[in-house]
């Protein structure tokens, strides 16, 4: 079961990405997908390079990581701790299962 979550975003307008003109539907989904779990307590962090550059500093493995593989490694996500994805944000069938680990029970997405 997902307790934690760390979302550490690349520079984006906003802290989720949805703003704008042309809006990625990624975004939407995971943004739902983060609400889903703070409504099921778990903790969930989102950081934006582009707005909260210090988060990223603060954190070794993330700066490891950035400094080895540059920002194009960024979304990365991790979960309890685990470094669950990278460079991309989760398909519709991966928020399901994630949601499904986080809450328990399969999401009506």
């Amino acid at each position: 079961m997902i307790t934690h979550l760390q979302v550490y975003d690349p520079p984006m307008c906003c802290s989720t990405g949805i703003c704008g003109t042309s809006i990625d539907p990624d975004l939407i989904n995971f943004a739902a997908m983060l609400a889903q779990f703070t409504q099921r307590g778990v903790k969930v962090e989102r950081y934006n390079l582009g707005q909260q550059a210090l988060a990223f500093a603060q954190n070794f493995a993330v700066q490891e990581k950035l400094r080895a593989e540059g920002a194009d490694c960024l979304p990365l996500i991790y979960c309890d701790g685990i470094l669950r994805m990278q460079g991309r944000y989760p398909t519709q069938e991966e928020r399901r299962e994630w949601v499904k680990n986080a809450v328990g029970k399969e999401s009506s997405e």
